[in-house]
């Protein structure tokens, strides 16, 4: 392959790419620049809420109640996150990816949704990626991550309406959002259900729907070419889904408990650290808040939300949520913990991919 770590993260994003090509430089590849300005825009605007409400001397007295164990919980919930991620991975492969495997993959699927726009998600780079990686058939890396995304969907269609029957009982949603903005939000959790209600129906009840789909968007003429590889990608997922199909309700009860888990720790995460310099924060009230303000990072433009998550932190962990000093601190913790962490391990297995490749191409034409 050629690629330099220092230009190009080459990792394939080509939806339907035919997993027996070998990788050229055709192949649309994540770029430097894909990574770097999410990145800082999302610094860009930590800086200014920092600027905005950063006081040392007040910080410094209320650090006095510094509880470290606290923060090691916080540490704990990512732990828990990205090992209940490789399991249900794991699971829902058969086997075909160890729990390490899964670990592994998640990391790549979590690196890819926040280097694309929230909008899109990580899921088809991630399966090109476990696809290659991993040595697996395209289709069925396809339809582990298709399946695996469907329950977190399922997970989030309950979670909805759940949050805004709670909302006219606690204070769920700030005030700051308004009338137009809790109407948009509303709009855009209808919007959503009424996809994955469709996703689902297409996925576990009628395949063929989906491969109709997929076959007269593929007939537009600039993408008409990938569209014999999108067929046969379809296949391998019908045949994924007879076999989903057939499993007990047992199947999907673990799976979806190993979907939840991680999401349930993303809602801790924000508890944690900010209990950890406030013991007096309302800890329902912030787990219900980050349960409301992920859903809301469903629908952000921007590549992991840059930008925008830190101002929806404000928005919802702000006074009276916390001290206003604390808002900076607790919101870089959380971002190190939850974004950060993920670019930079990300960037780690891409690069690392990237030298195998390059090492096992001329040690196989040696052979050849």
């Amino acid at each position: 392959m050629n690629a330099s770590p220092t230009s190009d993260i080459a990792v394939e994003a080509e939806p339907f790419a035919d997993e027996t090509a070998p990788l050229t430089d055709a192949q649309q590849k994540i770029k430097i620049s894909s990574i770097l300005w999410p990145l800082l825009l999302s610094l860009s605007v930590l800086v200014v809420i920092s600027y905005y409400t950063f006081d040392l001397g007040t910080f410094g007295e209320l650090l006095g109640e510094f509880n470290p164990w606290l923060l090691f919980a916080a540490v704990g919930t990512v732990v828990i996150r990205v090992y209940f991620g490789g399991w249900r991975l794991n699971y829902f492969s058969g086997g075909q990816l160890s729990v390490r495997d899964g670990i592994r993959s998640q990391f790549a699927w979590d690196f890819f949704s926040y280097v694309t726009p929230s909008t899109i998600g990580g899921g088809p780079f991630a399966a090109v990626f476990v696809a290659k990686d991993r040595g697996i058939p395209l289709g069925e890396a396809t339809s582990i991550f298709l399946f695996s995304l469907l329950i977190e969907q399922f997970w989030s269609v309950f979670l909805m309406p759940t949050i805004v029957i709670l909302g006219f009982y606690l204070d769920i949603f700030p005030d700051a959002m308004g009338t137009v903005g809790f109407a948009s939000m509303m709009t855009a959790f209808v919007v959503f259900i009424s996809w994955v209600t469709i996703l689902a129906y297409s996925t576990l009840i009628n395949p063929r729907l989906l491969a109709i789909i997929v076959g007269t968007v593929f007939r537009l003429r600039w993408i008409r070419r990938f569209r014999t590889r999108a067929l046969r990608v379809m296949g391998e997922m019908k045949e994924r889904a007879e076999i989903l199909r057939s499993q007990s309700p047992m199947f999907y009860l673990k799976g979806f408990v190993l979907s939840i888990v991680p999401w349930i720790s993303r809602y801790l995460l924000p508890v944690f650290l900010i209990w950890s310099v406030y013991p007096t924060v309302d800890k329902l009230l912030v787990f219900l808040r980050a349960a409301a303000l992920q859903l809301a990072a469903l629908f952000l433009p921007t590549p992991g939300g840059a930008g925008a998550m830190e101002g929806l932190y404000l928005l919802f962990f702000g006074p009276p949520i916390q001290p206003e000093p604390l808002v900076a601190p607790t919101l870089l913790a959380w971002r190190l913990l939850s974004y950060y962490l993920f670019i930079f391990v990300g960037v780690y297995i891409a690069i690392q991919y990237v030298q195998r490749k390059v090492i096992a191409q001329p040690a196989e034409s040696q052979a050849a």
